[in-house]
């Protein structure tokens, strides 16, 4: 199935697209379909229950925020993390739902954690109940986090997506079909995506929207760079951008020559990015929150180092990439996962990776076939990544793992380039090994806090 490219970069706030953005959705969801069925007058209590591995690491990132968030009927795209509106239901134990009716509201018994309940059909689960004043129960619905701030309710999860297929030119559900209609059509993956982009909205709001998304990503960096201080949480983290940003700024000033000067810069935009994440900013699902810093990074590279040697003016080339990076993710959303929770880190970081190596390997003028062998090779190489997160929070090791996934996505591209022929495994081989792998995977490793550098590490 396709899925559109703002369905893939959405705007929230972090610091998890599954656990923060997904949860504050489906609680909006719940909330519109009471309204929807002429329930919400009669509501007096709402009770959520988080099962899995939302209830397990939801302290650390943020779900019962982004409940409450939702409840209250705010959009993940719109929504002023500045705002202490969980802070004003914490003290008076009020909510205000759809900022419309008051009830009483305790985060700490109206939030159930059900951390030893995994439900069949995945471990981000959540069941959302309303209450009349006399107690009887008048709509129960529970709902499914996916990965990307995606929601399934739970009569639609066999699907993955409760929505019709859309209505687009080019359907694809493999790369061989993508590469098939490419040649076909004797056009490049992104104006393939383009296409079907213009055939959802009018052309004017998909270029807005695109280059919305850009700023967004670029603001992030901007912001992170800027910012100091420890990220809350527990762990104490000094955030670790705005030092390096110094450094290499008193390098550029000191003319300092440094061959790997650019793999620090990389590094420096994922730090900025992953802690503008970890400290609940505004951010762009790419295709995940944990992995937000890794295409921003990758894009930036390419608009400073690399446009210059681009056959692509620079808007044309900034539209490849980000374009190109969607196909490429609409295929593991549709034949794997970009869940944590469900594959590991490797469906976050890994699928980060490969769909910005295929990005930059199309802004510079890479052919179908290496933009295929750049997002292999950046998969390969991420296969097996636990998600691990000390805490139950998005900071060790997740920033690092977002500045590590920028430079492996540059060098992926650059492999890639060199490619000439059919890679002995092909891109939808590797997609196909990374959902089996994540399937082999224990429990632990996906987003639990049960394993891993989250039992390793002391945190006290």
């Amino acid at each position: 199935m396709y899925y559109s490219f703002f369905e893939i970069f959405s705007i929230g706030i972090g610091p998890s697209s599954s656990h923060t953005v997904g949860p504050m959705r489906a609680a909006k969801r719940f909330i519109d379909n009471l309204h929807t069925e002429e329930l919400f007058e009669r509501v007096t209590k709402i009770d959520v229950t988080i099962y899995g591995s939302l209830a397990l690491t939801g302290v650390g990132h943020g779900t019962v925020k982004a409940i409450v968030y939702g409840l209250m009927g705010l959009e993940a795209e719109k929504v002023n993390p500045e705002i202490p509106y969980v802070n004003a239901v914490k003290l008076d134990k009020i909510l205000h739902l759809a900022q419309e009716k008051p009830i009483a509201f305790d985060l700490d018994e109206n939030v159930i954690f059900k951390k030893d309940v995994f439900l069949p059909e995945h471990s981000n689960g959540m069941k959302f109940e309303a209450y009349s004043k006399e107690g009887q129960l008048l709509l129960s619905e529970t709902y499914f986090s996916i990965g990307g701030g995606t929601v399934v309710r739970q009569d639609a999860i066999a699907k993955r997506v409760d929505r019709e297929p859309l209505k687009i030119p080019h359907d694809f559900n493999s790369f061989v079909e993508l590469q098939k209609i490419c040649e076909a059509q004797k056009k490049s993956i992104a104006e393939i995506i383009w296409e079907n982009e213009c055939a959802l909205r009018p052309e004017s709001e998909v270029k807005e929207g695109i280059f919305k998304i850009r700023e967004i990503m670029q603001n992030a960096i901007d912001r992170g760079m800027k910012a100091t201080g420890i990220l809350n949480g527990g762990l104490n983290l000094p955030r670790k951008a705005n030092g390096i940003y110094q450094r290499l700024e008193e390098k550029f000033r000191n003319n300092e020559y440094d061959p790997l000067l650019i793999l620090d810069w990389l590094s420096l935009w994922g730090f900025a990015v992953a802690e503008e994440n970890a400290a609940g900013g505004q951010i762009v699902t790419a295709p995940t929150m944990g992995s937000a810093g890794i295409m921003p990074s990758v894009l930036r590279y390419f608009e400073r180092f690399a446009a210059s040697k681009s056959p692509y003016s620079l808007e044309d080339g900034i539209l490849k990439f980000l374009l190109t990076a969607s196909g490429i993710c609409s295929l593991y959303r549709s034949n794997a996962s970009i869940s944590g929770a469900e594959v590991g880190c490797q469906g976050e970081v890994g699928v980060a990776c490969s769909i910005s190596a295929a990005g930059l390997c199309a802004a510079m003028g890479g052919s179908i076939l290496q933009v295929e062998a750049s997002a292999e090779i950046a998969m390969e190489h991420n296969l097996g990544l636990t998600c691990d997160p000390v805490a139950g929070l998005v900071q060790i090791p997740c920033i690092e793992r977002n500045a590590m996934g920028a430079v492996k996505a540059v060098t992926s591209a650059r492999m890639g380039m060199k490619s000439s022929e059919h890679a002995l495994v092909p891109l939808d081989t590797i997609i196909k090994t990374m959902m089996e792998t994540g399937r082999d995977m224990n429990n632990k490793y996906k987003e639990t806090a049960l394993g891993g550098l989250a039992v390793s590490v002391a945190t006290c």
